[in-house]
C-alpha cells in the first residue's frame, strides 16, 4: 500500500502549457485545478515533485514552423521517488479546429493550434492500446511489492503472541491453559472487535489518498482514533472482570484466575494494539508498506528478550507468569512510539490534516462501516473458536490434532491475508484516482495470485502430510489423524485464498455488510451445523468438522468472487468520490483550501 505528492503547476511555464495536460489520457480530470479564465496557477517547485515536461514530435502534425506538439503531464506516482524531466514516449495529437494559446518554442508560433480547450472526462478518454500482458504484469508487480512487506509484518506481529505462549508454557499446565483461555477471551471481546471497526479505514483511506484532497487520509484517521478511544472503555471493563465472567461460565477456578490475571496485565497494551492497527492503515494507504515492517523488525527481537527477562530472567526483574503479557504489552506500546516518531519526523505530511473540531464529526459513518466490519471479521474469527471447542469434546488426541492443523492453516493463511490487504489498498487507490478499468484489473490479478499461492501451499501439505505432525507432536495417533485431514486442508487452500482476498476487495469497495452476510451464512448456516452433524451424528470425528469448514469456504469464496467480479466499477468510482464531498466542501481555518497550504500538507 508510496507517496502521491500534492501538486501545483510550475510557474516557470506559461499557463497555457498547463492546459495541455487535459489531453493526457493518464490524467484524471478531477486532479486539474482550472481557474475561471481557463488557466492553471503554477509553482516552480513541482518539477522536482512529479511534473514531467514532455515533448512529442510527430511528422504527421504540421505547424507553420515544424511538426511539433507539446504536452505537460502531471501525475501521481505509486512510489515515493519523484519523477524527473524526461522525453515522452507517447505521441499526443491536438484536437483540430480549436484556438489555443501557443507554447514558447522555437518550433511553433502563436498561430499553431495545439489542443482543445474543452476538458474531457478521464473515463471517456481514449488511451493508446497496450498489451493485456503488459497491464497484467504491471498490476502483478505492484501487488507483489505491496504483499511481501505486509506478510513480513504479520509474521513478525504473530511472533509477539507466540513468544508469550511459549514463555508461559514452560511454567506449568494451569498457567498455559489460563493464558490460552485469556487469549481466546481477549480475541473475542477485544482484538476481533477492534480490527472489525478499523476495517472501515480499508474503505476510506486508500480512496482518500488518491482523491483531490489527500489530507482526508489524516482526517479520517483522527476520527477513527476518537471512535476507538470511546470503544476501548467497555473492552477494558470486560478484560478487568474476566475472572468473574469465566466463573459464571463454569470454567475451572484456577484456570479462570490465571486467565483473568493474564488479561489484566495484557490490557496495558490493548490501546496501543488498537492504535497500531490504525497507524498501519494510515501508512499502507499511502503505499508506505515498509513502515509497519520496519517497526515490527525493531520490536520483535526486543519482545523475545523481554519475555525471557520478565518471565525467566534474574530475580530482581523476574515476574513469572505476569511477565509474559506485560512484555507483549510493552512491545505494542513501543511499536506505537515508532509509528509516531516516523509519522512526525520522516513520513511525508501530504496525508496529514491539522486536528480540529472536524476530527469529532461524521463518526456515525465510521460506526456504520465498523459494525458491518465487525460482523465480517468476528463471524469468521469466532467460528474457528467454536470448532476448537467442538474438537475438545472428542478427546485429547483429536484436540491435539486440531491444534496442529489449525496452527498450520493459520500460518498458511497469512499469505492470503497479506494479498487481501494489498488488494484492498490497491483497489481503493485506483478508485480514488477514478481509474475504474485499472481497479477491475487489479481485482482479477489479486485473485489469480491467490490461486497460485494456494496451489503451492496445497502441494506442500500433500507432500509432507505423513511427517508434518512430527513438527508439533510425536504421538502416533495424533500423527495419523493429521495425515488423514491434511489432504482435505490442501484441497480447500484455493477456496480459502479466494474468500480471503475477495473479502479484502469488498472492504476496499465499502461492502463490509455484504462480506458479513456471506460469512454468517457460510459458517453459521452451512459449515458449522454440517460439521457438527457429521462429527457427532455420523461419527466422522474430527474429519467431519473439517468437511464442514471446507464446504463453508467453498460457498464463501464462490459468492464473494462472483460479487466482486460483477461490480460496476464506474459506479464504485462515483461512490468513492462521493464519500469525501462533504468534507472537501467545508473550509478549514477560514479558507477553502482544505488541509493544505502552498502545495504541502501542514503538520
Amino acid at each position: 500500500m508510496s507517496e502521491f505528492p500534492h501538486y501545483q503547476q510550475p510557474s516557470s511555464l506559461p499557463s497555457s502549457y498547463a492546459l495541455m495536460s487535459h489531453f493526457n489520457p493518464e490524467l484524471d480530470p478531477e486532479e486539474r485545478e482550472v481557474e475561471s479564465n481557463g488557466e492553471i496557477s503554477s509553482s516552480i517547485e513541482e518539477v522536482s515533485q512529479g511534473i514531467s515536461i514532455q515533448q512529442n514530435i510527430d511528422p504527421a502534425l504540421a505547424g507553420p514552423f515544424g511538426p511539433v506538439s507539446y504536452a505537460i503531464k502531471r501525475r501521481r506516482t505509486m512510489s515515493a521517488v519523484p519523477t524527473t524531466i524526461r522525453p515522452n514516449r507517447r505521441i499526443l495529437s491536438p484536437l483540430p479546429g480549436t484556438p489555443v494559446a501557443p507554447p514558447e518554442s522555437p518550433f511553433v508560433d502563436e498561430h499553431t493550434p495545439l489542443l482543445n480547450t474543452e476538458i474531457p472526462d478521464r473515463r471517456d478518454s481514449k488511451e493508446a492500446p497496450r498489451s493485456s500482458w503488459f497491464n497484467f504484469g504491471k498490476e502483478l508487480n505492484v501487488l507483489i511489492r505491496y504483499s511481501f512487506p505486509i506478510l513480513a509484518t504479520q509474521v513478525l506481529e504473530y511472533s509477539l503472541i507466540v513468544a508469550s505462549v511459549i514463555s508461559i508454557g514452560h511454567i506449568g499446565t494451569d498457567q498455559l491453559a489460563g493464558s490460552t483461555l485469556g487469549n481466546m477471551t481477549g480475541s473475542v471481546t477485544g482484538y476481533s472487535i477492534a480490527l472489525g471497526f478499523i476495517c472501515a479505514l480499508d474503505t476510506l483511506l486508500p480512496t482518500a489518498w488518491t482523491s483531490d484532497d489527500p489530507s482526508m487520509v489524516g482526517l479520517w484517521t483522527q476520527r477513527m482514533v476518537v471512535l476507538m478511544t470511546i470503544l476501548l472503555v467497555p473492552m477494558l471493563g470486560i478484560w478487568f472482570n474476566t475472572e468473574s465472567i469465566l466463573l459464571l461460565l463454569h470454567q475451572d477456578p484456577e484456570v479462570a484466575r490465571y486467565a483473568g490475571a493474564y488479561l489484566k496485565y495484557a490490557s496495558v497494551g490493548l490501546p496501543a494494539y488498537t492504535y497500531n492497527a490504525i497507524a498501519k492503515r494510515y501508512f499502507q494507504s499511502q503505499g508506505l508498506m515498509h513502515v509497519p515492517t520496519v517497526a515490527t523488525v525493531i520490536v520483535a527481537p526486543l519482545n523475545l528478550f523481554l519475555n525471557w527477562l520478565l518471565v525467566w530472567g534474574p530475580e530482581p526483574v523476574r515476574l513469572g507468569f505476569k511477565g509474559a503479557p506485560l512484555a507483549t504489552a510493552f512491545s505494542f506500546n513501543l511499536m506505537l512510539i515508532v509509528f509516531i516518531i516516523y509519522g512526525a519526523f520522516f513520513a511525508p505530511k501530504t496525508a496529514w490534516c491539522p486536528v480540529s473540531h472536524r476530527s469529532f464529526t461524521r463518526l456515525g459513518e465510521l460506526v456504520s462501516l465498523g459494525i458491518a466490519g465487525v460482523g465480517m471479521t468476528v463471524s469468521e474469527w469466532w467460528s474457528w473458536e467454536i470448532v476448537a471447542l467442538a474438537a475438545s469434546l472428542l478427546g485429547p488426541s483429536a484436540l491435539a490434532a486440531q491444534s496442529v492443523i489449525l496452527s498450520t492453516c493459520s500460518g498458511l493463511w497469512q499469505a492470503s491475508n497479506a494479498l487481501s490487504i494489498a488488494a484492498a489498498v490497491r483497489v481503493g487507490n485506483l478508485l480514488g484516482a477514478g481509474q475504474a478499468r485499472e481497479a477491475s484489473l487489479a481485482c482479477k490479478v489479486s485473485l489469480f495470485m491467490g490461486i497460485c499461492a494456494a496451489s503451492l501451499m496445497g502441494g506442500l501439505l500433500i507432500t509432507f502430510r505423513h511427517n508434518w505432525a512430527y513438527i508439533f507432536n510425536n504421538d502416533p495417533s495424533v500423527v495419523r489423524l493429521v495425515s488423514q485431514i491434511l489432504p482435505l486442508c490442501a484441497g480447500f487452500q484455493a477456496f480459502d485464498a479466494l474468500a480471503t482476498i475477495s473479502s479484502g476487495i469488498l472492504r476496499g469497495l465499502g461492502k463490509q455488510s455484504h462480506g458479513a452476510v456471506i460469512n454468517l451464512t457460510a459458517y453459521y448456516v452451512i459449515g458449522i451445523p454440517l460439521g457438527l452433524w457429521l462429527t457427532f451424528s455420523r461419527h466422522t470425528q474430527l474429519y467431519g468438522i473439517w468437511i464442514g469448514l471446507t464446504v463453508a469456504l467453498v460457498y464463501a469464496s464462490l459468492v464473494s468472487v462472483i460479487l466482486v467480479l460483477r461490480s460496476d466499477w464506474e459506479h464504485e468510482v462515483d461512490k468513492a468520490r462521493a464519500r469525501f464531498t462533504d468534507d472537501q466542501a467545508q473550509p478549514i481555518n477560514g479558507t477553502e483550501e482544505g488541509c493544505t497550504e502552498n502545495g504541502s500538507a501542514l503538520p
